[in-house]
């Protein structure tokens, strides 16, 4: 039998976490965290909402999944995530010694990949879930905002 509860499945909740940003003028960027095939926080970008740089959709989801586990340790989760992570981002998945995180796009010049961050030595990434719908908002949300000014 098929399992439901895929990459596919979860990055598409990722995916409506980043329409969220997007209809609030944010750039594009959702997450969810999942812990045995179920939902346990969810984020987006913030950072012109909340006026905070540090406000980015893995951040608003790390909070919310230690505050849902009562703890500080994401160990058996797994972070989706529509763009890759950032060195800030990577850096707090670290400390939280997450599981497994999954990305769609790149990003190759933010991105933790290319300025070699270290992640935690158990956590396993992965990349290239449904990329393309993650980098096509992307691009819709600059194109956008190009014409807006």
């Amino acid at each position: 039998m098929l399992n439901p509860f895929d990459d596919t499945y979860f990055m598409k909740k990722a995916l409506l976490e980043a329409e969220r940003a997007f209809e609030k003028g944010e750039i594009p960027v959702g997450a969810v965290i999942v812990i045995e095939n179920r939902i346990i926080a969810k984020g987006h970008n913030l950072t012109e909402t909340l006026n905070d740089v540090t406000a980015h959709a893995e951040m608003q989801a790390i909070t919310a999944a230690a505050n849902f586990l009562g703890g500080k340790y994401l160990q058996n989760c797994t972070l989706y995530v529509t763009l890759e992570p950032c060195q800030m981002c990577a850096g707090a998945l670290y400390w939280s010694q997450i599981s497994n995180i999954v990305y769609g796009a790149r990003d190759l010049d933010r991105g933790c990949i290319n300025l070699k961050t270290k992640l935690h030595p158990k956590t396993l990434i992965k990349g290239g879930i449904m990329e393309e719908e993650a980098a096509d908002l992307l691009k819709r949300f600059f194109i956008q905002r190009r014409n807006l000014n």
